[in-house]
């Protein structure tokens, strides 16, 4: 089959998406898992339109207790209120150009992939940036070598002297993250943490001798798949953050959802005619925002591989 004429530079998607004898399926591509969405709350979702808006979320203050005594008198507080501003200071766009005539030739709705590919790897950088960031956000209490509010013995590792992790002590990590968001109340349900494929295998090679860290009656070994360990979710990224360093050192969070939150717009996704050639112009722009919004939820472990 004889290639259409294409200009110099430009090129051909003869044989590519025109193909001559080709499967019907195009190769099927893996993207990086991605987990913010799973690990912050959306609640303030709808209360954005567009890039540069700000969110004013209001924080529920701390009341007194105080002891009572008969006929003392009871003593008014007022409270005092404030709120932590959410920024939407973030966005990305895709564009890309449809050429009519290979779209007409074409066997394959390659369009629809390509857009579905955008939303991807936009999804992709979000989080590749949000887990970049995090983690420098947690309360003190809640990071480096002296971890814990009311222990603070707690060694979660520092930037040049990590924790290093193994498939004998990870599971003892795992159970002291735990500890460190019960000395600061967090609630037990819907806790979270994050880790790269290495430590996720550590975690499948370690001695799990009882079941019921994973929440059931039977190990967590079954199917490759990590479960729940200690009231935390656990989730594998290849997103997480790494510090230049040799041994690498990844910068792992952990925490709540009630504590981080996530607010995104598709703001605009259009075709347009293309008027230098015969096809479309489409694109997408999504702005976004993120924000610790109690650092006492969210926690730092800093760890090599032992």
């Amino acid at each position: 089959m004889a290639d259409y004429p294409v200009a110099s530079g430009i090129t051909s998607m003869s044989g590519t998406y025109i193909p001559e004898v080709w499967a019907g399926k195009m190769v099927v591509k893996f993207y990086l898992s991605t987990v913010f969405a799973a690990i912050s709350n959306t609640d303030y979702q709808g209360e954005i339109t567009k890039y540069g808006d700000k969110v004013h979320i209001r924080v529920i203050p701390d009341i007194t207790i105080s002891d009572y005594i008969i006929g003392q008198g009871l003593n008014y507080e007022r409270p005092t209120t404030s709120d932590v501003e959410l920024d939407i200071d973030k966005g990305h766009y895709y564009a890309f150009a449809v050429n009519k005539v290979e779209q007409v030739q074409s066997d394959l709705a390659y369009v629809e992939k390509w857009t579905d590919d955008a939303g991807q790897q936009m999804a992709k950088t979000i989080d590749s940036g949000i887990l970049s960031n995090v983690y420098s956000e947690a309360d003190s209490n809640n990071s480096g070598a002296t971890a814990g509010a009311d222990s603070g013995n707690i060694d979660l590792g520092v930037t040049g002297t990590p924790a290093a992790v193994d498939k004998t002590n990870i599971l003892d990590f795992l159970v002291d993250m735990g500890t460190v968001l019960d000395e600061q109340n967090v609630p037990d349900t819907a806790r979270w943490q994050i880790m790269p494929p290495i430590f996720c295998g550590m975690v499948k090679k370690s001695d799990l001798k009882d079941a019921s860290l994973a929440g059931d009656g039977t190990s967590i070994l079954r199917n490759g798949r990590i479960g729940a360990i200690d009231r935390f979710t656990i989730y594998r990224s290849n997103n997480i953050a790494k510090n230049g360093t040799t041994p690498e050192e990844w910068n792992m969070i952990f925490g709540h959802p009630s504590c981080l939150t996530f607010a995104s717009q598709i703001v605009e996704h259009e075709t347009l005619k293309n008027q230098d050639d015969f096809g479309d112009l489409i694109r997408g722009l999504q702005v976004y925002g993120y924000k610790v919004v109690n650092g006492k939820g969210i926690g730092h472990f800093v760890a090599k591989k032992g």
